[in-house]
C-alpha cells in the first residue's frame, strides 16, 4: 500500500501501513442510503404521463451525480490516502488523480502527540500531530486508526533514531 517494498532503502523495514479510520466513510454511506431511497421513491411515484420516461432518466442522472459527489469521491479519497511507518520515515500519501506524498524522516521528528475526543476514544482513532525540524514544521493527521499504537511505535522509532539505532534493532 502506497509505498512499495522496492522503494524501501537498504536496512529499512515497514512497521505499519494503514488508511484513515473507517469513520470517514460514515457520511458517504449515509448519503448513499438516502440518495438510493430518495431516487427509488421518486421513480416509484412518477406518474404515467407523456414525459414519464424523461423524468425517470432525470431522476437516475441526478442520483448518479449526487452519488458520485457525496459517496464515490469521498470513498476514493479515503482509499487513496495512506500512511506508511518504516524504520526510517513516516510517509503520507494522498490523491486520486494527482498523487501527493510527504515523507518525514524519523531523525527529523521532534515531537509526537495525539488528541482524541470521547467519540474517537470509543472508536480507537484520533488526531496525530508530528512536529519535525523540516520546512513544514508541524503536520496534523486526522482520523488515525489505533492512534495510541501508532504514536507509541513512532515515538519508539524516534527514540531509537536518537540513540543511533536507526534500523530499529
Amino acid at each position: 500500500m502506497t509505498l512499495p517494498d522496492h522503494h524501501l532503502t537498504q536496512g529499512e523495514r515497514r512497521i505499519r501501513s494503514f488508511h484513515p479510520h473507517w469513520k470517514r466513510l460514515i457520511g458517504p454511506f449515509i448519503a448513499l442510503i438516502l440518495i438510493a431511497a430518495a431516487s427509488g421513491a421518486a421513480l416509484w411515484f412518477i406518474p404515467e404521463w407523456e414525459f414519464a420516461f424523461y423524468a425517470r432518466i432525470a431522476v437516475v442522472v441526478i442520483a448518479l451525480i449526487l452519488l458520485t459527489i457525496w459517496s464515490f469521491v469521498p470513498y476514493l479519497q479515503w482509499k487513496n490516502t495512506g500512511y506508511v511507518l518504516t524504520t526510517h520515515r513516516f510517509t503520507i500519501s494522498t490523491g486520486v488523480l494527482n498523487k501527493s506524498t510527504d515523507e518525514i524522516p524519523i531523525t527529523k521528528v521532534n515531537t509526537v502527540s495525539s488528541d482524541q475526543t470521547f467519540a474517537e476514544r470509543m472508536l480507537g482513532c484520533g488526531t496525530l500531530t508530528v512536529e519535525s525540524a523540516g520546512e513544514r514544521g508541524e503536520i496534523v493527521l486526522r482520523d488515525i486508526p489505533r492512534i495510541q499504537d501508532v504514536r507509541t511505535e513512532l515515538f519508539k522509532l524516534v527514540e531509537d533514531a536518537s540513540d543511533g539505532e536507526v534500523d530499529g534493532r
